[in-house]
């Protein structure tokens, strides 16, 4: 999962590999709507892929885990 490897990347800030961690256990949780929760983690990508200290390899993987997650939503839909 590109959340993982994003979480796992030691290139990659801090602040941004806990968000990418906070993303992939809220698309985990049981008992919300699959809507509730990528809606919650894009919010969460969002906030991160706008912080000037991301790398461009980790904003352009952020933009693609959002696309991929857009794609979920519009399909539930």
């Amino acid at each position: 999962m590109q959340l993982q490897e994003l979480h796992e990347d030691a290139s990659v800030p801090r602040n941004i590999r806990r968000g990418a961690k906070e993303a992939r256990e809220i698309l985990r949780r049981d008992g919300e709507s699959v809507d509730v929760r990528v809606a919650s983690a894009i919010t969460v990508l969002d906030d991160l892929v706008n912080d000037p200290n991301v790398p461009i390899h980790g904003r352009t993987a952020i933009w693609n885990i959002m696309s991929q997650l857009e794609s979920v939503s519009r399909t539930n839909q």
